[in-house]
């Protein structure tokens, strides 16, 4: 890596410390909990801004927009959500999202269970 390029978790950090508004502390959480929930998770930076998170493939995204930071799962509609957190792009065959809103409390435990729950995913079908 040269002097000139960043690595993807500093870009991440970047990102949230450029957002500077409510959107840049809920992306900051988000981020800890996946790290959290799957500790050797592999940060990486698409799509000219997007943090995303992979672990024996694509987990989840964190993309931020004016009133919502969204969290998109890969395989969501294979997911069980039996705390029901997808609210977003529930229409699809492959990806489901949670939209988070400013002032919106974080039910960790079962996003954590949901981050899991992707990641077996993952594992599962590369065997």
């Amino acid at each position: 890596m040269t002097t000139t390029e960043t690595s993807a978790p500093e870009r991440i950090d970047a990102r949230i410390a450029e957002l500077d508004d409510w959107r840049g502390e809920m992306l900051s959480r988000l981020r800890c909990i996946v790290k959290q929930a799957l500790p050797g998770v592999i940060e990486e930076w698409k799509w000219r801004g997007v943090p995303v998170w992979y672990q024996d493939g694509m987990i989840c995204t964190g993309e931020t927009y004016k009133k919502a930071v969204k969290m998109t799962f890969a395989k969501g509609a294979s997911l069980k959500d039996p705390s029901c957190l997808f609210n977003a792009s529930l229409e699809g065959n492959t990806r489901r999202a949670i939209d988070f809103h400013e002032g919106d409390v974080i039910a960790e435990d079962a996003l954590k269970a949901l981050l899991q729950r992707a990641a077996r995913l993952n594992a599962s079908t590369r065997k």
